[in-house]
């Protein structure tokens, strides 16, 4: 068989890549995925009960890209609201990311957003270099709300002290000295009004695009002639692992449903003291779903199954450079997306990245 196009992975990188070279550049494209299902992690489905669930997790969309927001509109009207996260502390739900409210919630104070900035600035640590995720913490909030917050909680999903984490695990957190308690400030924030699924079915719609699901590239690439490979799959994986196994985060999930409307105050809780798993996400308080019963889901990282999260480490960093060796010397093959590129990326920047890519014609 002969494709200009060739797709590894069925998520949003893929996706939007194969819809870009149907739509605009009228070819067919042949998109190869190994689950059962496109939409990579960001698939949803009906439970047993009806309730509509993330199977991978809770995934809620947010932008400051305009262009990328009315791009995924094309394939879906969204339900619009404002994502708020309760993190369990010292027997307390607080607001997360830390803003005034938590400041005084946590420790019974009353205090105002220029009072919050100078008690933020006397707890801070000083320190000549920042070049940890304890550094970031420590450098922001100091040594108690540090522990109180983020260290166990660090630890719990990534396995290993915030002191061995590259400085973007925190960073990623926001910290304001206001009372805004929404955990997303971008402009557009929401989800797709009938699913994550259905966006993606809409986004494939068009005849030129060919979809091989339950099939390992591997097993039929040698049976195809292509001009372009637009690989979206773990690195180490299509070098054979020529460099080593890189390590990934994965996550084991627990769905329970419960005959009542509601579980929790808010859509997520994280739990960075408590029990073993990281967080609880109530799906209707994300969905807007209406439904007697309701699904919530438990998240236990580990470092076995689905490479979910590319580990942010000095040491791994170094290993995937000499993968990255190896990719500037293909012709036909495009790397895109978190796991080709061993990077973390948010919804947008994964949409963002590959119509970059498309723009720039697929050069790698």
């Amino acid at each position: 068989m002969k494709y200009k196009y060739v797709v590894v992975g069925a998520g949003l990188a893929g996706l939007t890549a194969a819809e870009r070279i149907a739509e605009v550049l009228d070819e067919e494209v042949l998109v190869i995925e190994k689950r059962n299902h496109i939409g990579g992690n960001v698939y949803d489905s009906y439970d047993e009960e009806g309730i509509l669930i993330h199977n991978y997790g809770p995934h809620i969309f947010h932008t400051n890209d305009k262009e990328v927001f009315e791009y995924l509109s094309r394939f879906t009207p969204w339900h619009h609201f404002w994502h708020r996260v309760l993190t369990y502390v010292d027997g307390n739900l607080v607001p997360m990311p830390i803003t005034v409210e938590t400041i005084n919630k946590i420790y019974n104070l009353n205090l105002s957003c220029f009072d919050v900035e100078e008690f933020l600035k006397k707890q801070a640590v000083s320190m000549d270099e920042v070049s940890t995720s304890k550094d970031v913490a420590l450098s922001k909030v100091g040594e108690d709300l540090y522990k109180k917050i983020f260290e166990n909680y660090t630890r719990k999903q990534w396995g290993v002290d915030p002191a061995e984490l590259d400085t973007s695990v925190i960073s990623r957190i926001p910290i304001r000295a206001n009372r805004d308690t929404r955990y997303f400030n971008d402009t557009y924030q929401g989800m797709p009004k009938y699913g994550y699924a259905k966006m993606c079915q809409n986004m494939i719609s068009n005849k030129k695009i060919k979809v091989m699901l339950n099939t390992d590239y591997k097993e039929i690439i040698k049976d195809l002639e292509y001009d372009k490979l637009i690989y979206t799959g773990p690195t180490d994986y299509f070098y054979d692992y020529k460099h080593g196994k890189m390590a990934y985060r994965s996550i084991d999930f627990q769905f329970e449903t419960y005959s009542r409307e509601e579980y929790q105050e808010a859509p997520v809780v994280n739990y960075p003291n408590d029990y073993d798993f990281t967080r609880i996400t109530e799906f209707k308080k994300l969905t807007g779903q209406e439904h007697k019963k309701t699904t919530i889901l438990k998240e236990f990282p580990t470092s076995e199954g689905e490479p979910y999260y590319p580990f942010p480490t000095k040491e791994y960093q170094e290993q995937f450079r000499l993968y990255q060796a190896e990719m500037k010397k293909e012709e036909k093959v495009v790397f895109l997306g978190r796991l080709a590129e061993y990077r973390y990326y948010n919804m947008d920047g994964v949409v963002r990245r590959v119509l970059n890519a498309f723009g720039g014609g697929f050069r790698g």
